[in-house]
C-alpha cells in the first residue's frame, strides 16, 4: 500500500555542539542530500555543494542515483573532507522516495542493509566511509512517528554497524529508539522549510511550506543557532536547537542558499563542522 507523504513529524532538538573556541562558542554541521542524479538527468549540483557544506546525504539507489553518479558525487566528497551518510529510502524510485510504502519490517531492514552497505563499498573505493545514516523523505518521516518501521531501520544499521550515526528530527520515535539501542543520533533542522507552531514542518502541499528568499533563509538559521529559536509560520517562536542544518539539494538556489547560511554563521563566529566526525573519522 502507498500512502502520500505528509511531512508531519515534529519534535525539539538539542542544542548546537559547544565550539573549541571556550564558552559562548558554537559549531553546527551544515548538510545536503545529493547523489540523485540518474543516467543524463541531473538533480542538483553536487560539485558546487561540496564545497559548501561539511556533511553530505548521498543516495543509495532505491530513490534516486545511478552507481556512476553515487561514486563521482562520494569521490567528490572524499576529496573535500566532507563527511558521508548513507540517504536510505524506500524503494520508489519513480516517487523519488516521497511516498509511504507499507513494508514489512523485516523487507524494510533488508531494503536499509542493502543500501548501507552499497554505499559503504563505493565510498570504500574512494578512500573515504560512511559515517552516518539519514532516511530519505517518506522514510524519514514515517519512522518518525511508526515505532514499527522506526524499529526496522535501527536493527538494519546496528546489524552493519553499530557505531554509524543516525540523523533525524529531533524528538523522533527512531531518535529515541536509536539512542535506547546504543546509536548516535543527532537532529537536524531545516533551512529552507517552515515549520508549524508545535514544531511539524508545513506539509510540502500547503503554500509556504519551503522557502525559497536566500536572505530570509540565511536571517533564520542564524537566529536559530544562535538562540535556539525560529519563527514558525504563524509567526510564534519555538524551540528547535540542533546538530546539523538541512539545505535541500534539488532546490534550484540550493547552492547560494548554503553558500548564504555558510557565509553568515561563520560571520557570527560559529564554526562550520560535521557531527560525523565526532568520534568516527568520515575518511579511511
Amino acid at each position: 500500500m502507498v500512502f502520500d507523504e505528509d511531512d508531519s513529524a515534529s519534535g525539539s532538538a538539542r542544542a548546537a555542539r559547544s565550539g573549541p573556541s571556550g564558552a559562548g562558542a558554537k559549531s553546527v554541521d551544515l548538510n545536503s542530500d545529493m547523489g540523485e542524479s540518474f543516467g543524463r538527468w541531473t538533480l542538483g549540483d553536487d560539485k558546487a555543494l561540496l564545497d559548501v557544506v561539511t556533511s553530505a546525504n548521498i543516495a543509495c539507489g532505491f530513490h534516486a542515483g545511478d552507481p556512476a553518479g553515487i561514486l563521482r558525487t562520494a569521490s567528490q566528497a572524499a576529496a573535500n573532507h566532507v563527511c558521508i551518510g548513507a540517504h536510505v529510502a524506500y524503494r520508489d524510485l519513480s516517487g523519488f522516495g516521497r511516498r509511504f510504502l507499507d513494508e514489512q519490517p523485516g523487507d524494510l531492514k533488508a531494503d536499509v542493509i542493502y543500501q548501507i552497505a552499497a554505499l559503504e563499498g563505493i565510498a570504500a573505493s574512494v578512500g573515504a566511509s560512511v559515517s552516518y545514516v539519514k532516511p530519505h523523505g517518506a522514510l524519514y518521516n514515517r519512522i518518525a512517528v511508526d515505532e514499527t518501521q522506526a524499529r526496522a531501520v535501527v536493527d538494519a544499521i546496528m546489524t552493519v554497524d553499530s557505531s554509524l550515526g543516525l540523523l533525524t528530527l529531533p524528538g523522533s520515535v527512531v531518535g529515541l529508539i536509536a539512542a535506547d539501542a546504543g546509536l548516535r543520533v543527532f537532529s537536524e533542522a531545516f533551512a529552507d522549510r517552515a515549520y508549524m507552531p508545535d514544531g511539524r514542518l508545513v506539509p510540502r502541499s500547503q503554500s509556504g511550506a519551503v522557502i525559497h528568499d536566500v536572505g530570509e533563509v540565511a536571517d533564520r538559521i542564524a537566529k536559530l543557532v544562535a538562540g535556539g529559536t525560529i519563527e514558525a509560520i504563524d509567526g510564534t517562536m519555538i524551540r528547535i536547537d540542533a546538530d546539523s542544518i538541512c539545505v535541500h539539494g534539488d532546490s534550484p538556489s540550493a547552492v547560494d542558499m548554503a553558500r548564504a547560511v555558510r557565509e553568515r554563521l561563520e560571520s557570527n563566529g560559529v564554526a562550520l563542522s560535521s557531527f560525523a566526525g565526532e568520534g568516527r573519522p568520515c575518511a579511511s
